[in-house]
C-alpha cells in the first residue's frame, strides 16, 4: 500500500511539476512581445535549470535506485528551463544579460562536477549521498530564488512581477514531492521539498495580501500633479502674453494720439504768424 500511495505522489508530482515547468509560458509570452524583461528576474530560471539538472541525475538507477519519476519530470524541466533561459538572454538588457551568462557558466560549471565526481570518484552509496547533498542544497536555493521577487512585493505592494499560477505551482509541487520523500524515506528528496512547499505557501500569502493593491496609482497621481502644474504654467504664460498685447495696444495708442495732438497744434501756431503779419 505504501509503494501504491508513493507511486501515486510521484505520479502527481510528475504531473504538477509539469504545470509548474509550464506556468512562466505567459511571462516569456510578454518577454518576447515586449521584447523586454522589464522588472523580471533571471535567477530563479537558472537556479532551477541547476535543480533539474542534478535532480534528474540523483534520480538515475545507478545513483538512486527505485527515483525514477524524478528523472523523467526533471530531465522535462531541464530542456524547458533553458529554452526560458535563451529568451531571457536574448531580450534582457546589456548589464542584466552579462550577469545572467555568468551565472548560467557558474549553473554548467556546478553540473559538470557532480558528474564527473560521481562517476570517477565515487561508488554505491557514497555516489548517492554525494549526488543527494548537491540536489538538496540546489533545490533549497532554487525554492528560496524568488526571494528577491517576495521583497519587490512587499516594497511595491504589488504583485505584478509574481504571477500567482507560479507561486501556486511551487506549494503544490513541493507538497507533493515532500510526501513522495516522506513515504520512500528519502531526506534528499523530503527536505529540500519541504521548504519549498512553505515557501510557496509564504507566496500564496503575499499574493492574497497584495492582489488587490496597485502600484500604479501613486504613480499616476504624481503625473497627475505634474499635468495640473503644466496647465498652470500655460496659464500663465497665455496671461503675461496676453498682458505684452496689451501694453503694446496701450502704446500704439499713445502713439497715435500724441500724433493727433502735433497735428492740432501746428495749425494754430501758423495762424498766430498770420495774425502777427
Amino acid at each position: 500500500m505504501e509503494h501504491i500511495a508513493r507511486f501515486f505522489f510521484g505520479v502527481s508530482g510528475n504531473v504538477i511539476a509539469l504545470f509548474l515547468f509550464l506556468s512562466p509560458v505567459v511571462t516569456f509570452w510578454r518577454i518576447i512581445r515586449k521584447r523586454s524583461t522589464e522588472d523580471f528576474s533571471g535567477v530563479p530560471y537558472n537556479m532551477t535549470l541547476l535543480n533539474c539538472l542534478l535532480s534528474a541525475w540523483y534520480g538515475l538507477p545507478f545513483v538512486s535506485p527505485n527515483n525514477i519519476l524524478v528523472t523523467t519530470i526533471n530531465g522535462t524541466g531541464s530542456v524547458i528551463e533553458a529554452i526560458y533561459v535563451v529568451i531571457f538572454l536574448i531580450f534582457a538588457e546589456r548589464k542584466t544579460r552579462l550577469k545572467m551568462m555568468g551565472l548560467l557558466g557558474i549553473v554548467t560549471s556546478i553540473f559538470t562536477m557532480v558528474v564527473l565526481v560521481s562517476l570517477l570518484a565515487l561508488h554505491g552509496q557514497g555516489r548517492k549521498l554525494f549526488c543527494g547533498l548537491a540536489a538538496t542544497i540546489f533545490s533549497i536555493c532554487m525554492y528560496a530564488s524568488p526571494l528577491s521577487i517576495m521583497r519587490l512585493v512587499v516594497k511595491t505592494k504589488s504583485v505584478e512581477f509574481m504571477p500567482f499560477l507560479l507561486s501556486l505551482s511551487v506549494f503544490l509541487c513541493g507538497t507533493s514531492w515532500f510526501i513522495y520523500g516522506l513515504l520512500g524515506r528519502d531526506p534528499f528528496i523530503a527536505i529540500p521539498n519541504g521548504c519549498g512547499s512553505f515557501l510557496g505557501l509564504m507566496q500564496l500569502i503575499l499574493y492574497a495580501i497584495y492582489r488587490n493593491h496597485k502600484g500604479a496609482p501613486a504613480a499616476g497621481k504624481a503625473g497627475a500633479a505634474a499635468g495640473a502644474d503644466d496647465e498652470v504654467e500655460d496659464a500663465k504664460k497665455a496671461a503675461a502674453a496676453v498682458e505684452m498685447a496689451d501694453a503694446k495696444t496701450n502704446k500704439v495708442a499713445d502713439t497715435v494720439a500724441d500724433a493727433a495732438a502735433d497735428d492740432d497744434g501746428k495749425p494754430a501756431e501758423e495762424d498766430k504768424v498770420a495774425s502777427q503779419v
